[in-house]
């Protein structure tokens, strides 16, 4: 039986630890590929706000929602210099962790009651490049009326962001 409560994504990359690093934890290289512009540097116990570059598309996000098997629901756009996550765990090159609201474009979800989730990516040497491991936990905590969408939404966009990360160092 799904719990809905941990997702785990784990990926080698053809890059060294402290390239990954960097790219998971310097705003601007975050940026590039997570594809949200951060106007705070990331930092234990700090609040980061920013701005999602390219807009969403409703109606693609509508099918994802149909294809996880979920009755699709409305978004809404995030608005511009929105909080994104308070930072955690800074532990180079080893962890970065951080809390945020997970599937945060969702209209059924209200800030002012909503749980975080946690947020850990895992980093370790191995002789192809880098394994990184990326964790979501705590989705006990979300709404039951969207705990699922939540839970299948970020599974479906960590799957996506870490083929971005992919790309995003693996380049030259």
């Amino acid at each position: 039986m799904n719990t809905f409560d941990r997702i785990e994504k784990e990926i080698v990359l053809r890059a060294p630890i402290e390239r990954v690093w960097q790219a998971i934890t310097n705003i601007d290289e975050f940026a590039q590929w997570f594809g949200i512009k951060l106007n705070q540097n990331f930092a234990p116990g700090k609040t980061i706000t920013g701005t999602f570059e390219g807009g969403f598309d409703e109606a693609y996000v509508m099918r994802c929602q149909v294809s996880f098997g979920l009755e699709p629901t409305a978004i809404r756009l995030p608005q511009p210099n929105t909080v994104f996550c308070t930072v955690e765990r800074m532990e180079a090159p080893s962890l970065f962790s951080f809390r945020w609201i997970p599937y945060g474009i969702d209209a059924a979800y209200d800030p002012a009651k909503e749980s975080t989730t946690l947020v850990e990516f895992r980093l370790k040497p191995v002789a192809e490049g880098t394994r990184l491991t990326v964790t979501e936990t705590g989705f006990e905590g979300v709404p039951p009326h969207r705990r699922k969408r939540a839970f299948m939404m970020n599974e479906g966009g960590w799957s996506a962001q870490i083929g971005n990360l992919r790309r995003y160092v693996e380049r030259i």
